[in-house]
């Protein structure tokens, strides 16, 4: 059932969370958060997202925050996620998720080239050794093309996976083919998450993997169908959320992903602050199944500037009215 309106901004409160580097293009961090029945959850659709996309985060943020969620794990493994920085900042940016064996990088950064893409995903691997899961993830910014030479050049590094390599299912799978002997799968994210048919992508035969998110596919029990459904080995990651989202993550991640990979959600060493005084972050490469406490001393020192928590709240009425019509 859709909560009214005022029942949604009863608790609610807009933050803007500090990063510690550049990741997507911010330095900050907006969020809604707001408290149900069952406990805090979070909105927090990307700005640049229409009403229409920010609906599925909307309908997440009530499955969480109105549905009673059972654990089905103490704890998740993650991994480090590594921004599109330069090579001497790695190691640095490492230590910041302690037993983390598995790493994220960012690569196709604008204004960044496959050299450098090259030198960050090096440097990475010789600072956590070769025992350790190396995955990128481009955002769908490259050409077929430009993937298959990238990858070509990435591939010694033994990468676990290329996360949305190239923007469309047709891209994916005409890459998947001619990588074939590379030995690099393909984990699909944005052909999953942002997609009318989210299970288009495994039809297609392209992609190997799924990465998934809770808000932008609707929430624990939305994303949980679209999983069974595609029959593909799951990822569950990290929406830049707050470690309130990132606990919705986490449920969903004990429930749903596959063995053997690391969740990307150990996303709130990312930030300088947050909304728990007792955050989401890894320790020992894992991060605990629960729901993050709110600190309200936190959430008014991280509070949003007015008139972008007049602009959030705005947003939420807006999708709410959408969820409302149908």
């Amino acid at each position: 059932m859709l909560p009214d309106l005022a029942e949604l901004l009863a608790d609610a409160h807009v933050v803007a969370l500090p990063m510690r580097v550049r990741f997507r293009g911010i330095t900050t961090r907006e969020a809604l958060v707001l408290r149900g029945p069952a406990g805090w959850t979070e909105f927090s659709p990307f700005v640049e997202y229409d009403d229409a996309e920010s609906a599925a985060w909307l309908r997440a943020a009530i499955d969480f925050g109105w549905t009673s969620h059972e654990p089905a794990a103490d704890s998740v493994p993650v991994n480090a996620t590594v921004p599109a920085v330069a090579p001497n900042a790695v190691a640095a940016l490492l230590a910041r998720y302690p037993g983390c064996t598995t790493a994220k990088v960012k690569v196709a950064e604008p204004g960044t080239t496959i050299d450098d893409d090259v030198a960050r995903v090096a440097e990475v691997r010789r600072v956590m050794g070769d025992d350790a899961a190396v995955r990128i993830d481009a955002n769908g910014l490259w050409t077929v093309d430009q993937a298959t030479e990238a990858l070509r050049r990435l591939a010694p590094f033994g990468l676990q996976y290329a996360e949305q390599p190239c923007r469309t299912v047709p891209e994916l799978a005409a890459l998947r083919e001619r990588i074939a002997g590379l030995g690099v799968p393909i984990a699909a994210d944005e052909s999953v998450r942002k997609a009318s048919d989210p299970l288009a992508v495994a039809r297609a035969g392209a992609a190997d993997v799924l990465v998934v998110k809770a808000q932008p596919l609707g929430g624990i029990t939305a994303a949980r169908a679209i999983v069974a459904g595609t029959g593909l080995p799951c990822v569950v990651s990290s929406a830049l959320d707050t470690s309130v989202g990132l606990g919705m993550g986490a449920f969903l991640a004990a429930a749903a992903m596959s063995p053997g990979y690391a969740a990307g959600l150990g996303t709130a060493a990312m930030f300088t602050s947050d909304v728990s005084a007792d955050p989401l972050l890894p320790v020992d490469g894992r991060v605990p199944v629960r729901r993050a406490s709110v600190s309200r001393e936190l959430l008014e020192q991280n509070a949003a500037a007015p008139e972008r928590t007049a602009w959030w709240r705005a947003r939420l009425e807006r999708v709410h009215a959408l969820l409302a019509a149908g």
